[in-house]
């Protein structure tokens, strides 16, 4: 799938409205926009992780596992943006998925690094480095795509795999947030509730 942009603003959006993919004008605070633009917020967040990833200390293997993880995730985050800028009717055979195999991989790597780590005890705070604080911001960032995604749910179609993704995503930012402490040898902040 190729893109062209040669002219970035357009004065289309100057009167509060924007266009789908397929060329339909609808209001910029309709839920499929807003769900769409969180979906881009995670994104920039998650931007944010990698590069604190880069700048932050730590053990090179670790850290280029957790850019891996993440620059996929971020071109599967593009792919269901675009998903959710195209009404059904206008989804191109070309166009990227997200599909059962995205989950199974996000699952994949839950399970994987999950195994090394000891049990909680209590809930943890977010915290810890740069690089964990970031990913605790990107999952809270994606719980909301979530709940915003399951009211477009119940009004349009935007199909099964993309509530279940970054629901499964939002399991696997908090999975790597605990691990990103550990390997980076960070105490990981836990919630003292006899502290208050």
């Amino acid at each position: 799938m190729s893109v062209y942009l040669s002219k970035i603003y357009t004065k289309t959006g100057d009167r509060g409205q924007t266009a789908l993919v397929g060329g339909q004008m609808v209001p910029k605070d309709s839920l499929r926009i807003d769900a769409y633009g969180i979906i881009d917020e995670l994104n920039a967040v998650i931007g944010l992780v990698r590069r604190a990833n880069q700048d932050e200390k730590g053990p090179d293997a670790s850290k280029q596992l957790l850019d891996r993880i993440l620059q996929r995730v971020q071109n599967e985050l593009f792919n269901l943006g675009s998903l959710l800028a195209t009404l059904p009717a206008d989804l191109q055979p070309s166009q990227p998925r997200i599909e059962e195999r995205h989950i199974e991989a996000l699952e994949k790597e839950i399970d994987t690094l999950n195994e090394h780590l000891p049990p909680l005890r209590s809930f943890t705070l977010p915290g810890g480095g740069w690089v964990s604080s970031y990913l605790h911001l990107a999952r809270t960032v994606c719980r909301r795509a979530e709940r915003r995604l399951v009211t477009l749910a119940s009004q349009e179609e935007i199909g099964a795999e993309s509530v279940k993704y970054v629901n499964r995503l939002s399991d696997a930012l908090y999975v790597l947030g605990r691990w990103n402490v550990r390997e980076r040898g960070e105490s990981e902040p836990l919630w003292t509730p006899e502290s208050t």
